[in-house]
């Protein structure tokens, strides 16, 4: 997958902020993870003509996970 890096880039983040007592940005790190993981399971879809729900998706302007 030609996105497998910014998964790696994400876990390192969060890695060293939870290794640095930065609870904040380990948080903000696995928000981003999740977004990261459903916009690219969308596209991936969208490009492949399939229609999943993503219900359950983060919703990035709310930072939470989306309830349609």
């Amino acid at each position: 997958m030609r996105h497998d890096w910014i998964f790696d880039v994400l876990t390192d983040l969060q890695s060293y902020a939870l290794r640095h007592d930065l609870p904040a940005l380990a948080a903000q790190a696995d928000l981003a993870l999740r977004v990261a993981r459903a916009e690219i399971a969308a596209a991936s879809g969208a490009e492949d003509g399939c229609h999943e729900s993503n219900a359950d998706a983060p919703d990035p302007a709310k930072g939470r996970l989306r309830r349609d």
